[in-house]
């Protein structure tokens, strides 16, 4: 309740509290109910998973259509990796090492063409 329409706030107060006091009322309702509906909800689907874990097992693998036709599964022979180098070592033989010279010495002669041509500016 607004003050200016009671006349004072000693007047509009006891309706403040009655409106505070319904509000806190709905909200522990409220949060009694969500309580209650998310235990339903969890068990509802505690249920639904235990009948379809109970229909999967009850299905035999022929029960559907072209099951006859299925293929085994091929599976590769061999160890799961090739033995190689792991880490560092990997990165680091003789192209690489060519490879990353080429690069750095690019750079510096790139460094080397603009340096020199400051040094020519001045």
């Amino acid at each position: 309740m607004r003050v200016a329409e009671r006349g004072g706030r000693g007047r509009a107060r006891p309706e403040n509290a009655r409106a505070a006091a319904k509000a806190e009322a709905f909200e522990r309702s409220l949060s009694q109910v969500s309580r209650r509906v998310a235990v339903l909800a969890r068990e509802s689907a505690a249920e639904l998973r235990a009948e379809r874990l109970a229909a999967a097992r009850a299905a035999r693998p022929g029960d559907w259509p072209g099951a006859g036709n299925m293929v085994p599964k091929q599976r590769r022979q061999g160890p799961d990796m090739t033995p190689g180098r792991a880490g560092e070592r990997a990165l680091r033989n003789p192209a690489s090492e060519k490879e990353r010279a080429g690069t750095l010495a690019a750079g510096a002669r790139r460094q080397a063409r603009r340096d020199s041509k400051r040094a020519a500016a001045r």
